[in-house]
């Protein structure tokens, strides 16, 4: 994976700024390495990072790397997303869920006019 501005790595040190402090929603995928269903869902986040552009962030955060987090958040197991908005967690799904059901999870935290905007991108 390479970082871009809407798909990124973070860590325990970065968490804070990248995703607390955002001033977009972020989704956090906290996932590992060696965790099957994590390598299953990483291309999905990365096609979703493209598609919805700026509207949402998207931050991997490995859990063995960042286990104070991971327990801070309760994550019980991999891959866990959470949704931060405004520095809080607002939402979560557990799973390597299919890109439609994810994309709606994402989708219904945004701003009505940035789901209508970035699906009416071209229309002119």
């Amino acid at each position: 994976m390479t970082d871009s501005a809407n798909l990124f790595t973070v860590t325990s040190e970065t968490f804070g700024e990248k995703v607390l402090q955002s001033n977009v929603p972020v989704l956090v995928d906290f996932w590992a390495t060696w965790c099957g269903p994590c390598r299953q869902i990483a291309p999905v986040l990365e096609e979703m990072a493209d598609e919805l552009g700026g509207a949402v962030k998207i931050a991997k955060l490995d859990v063995d790397n960042a286990q104070d987090l991971a327990a801070q958040y309760q994550v019980q197991g991999i891959p866990t997303l959470i949704m931060f908005k405004d520095g809080e967690p607002v939402d979560r799904t557990m799973g390597a869920v299919p890109k439609p059901r994810l994309v709606d999870f994402v989708e219904k935290h945004l701003p009505a006019d940035e789901t209508s905007a970035s699906s009416a991108e071209g229309v002119a």
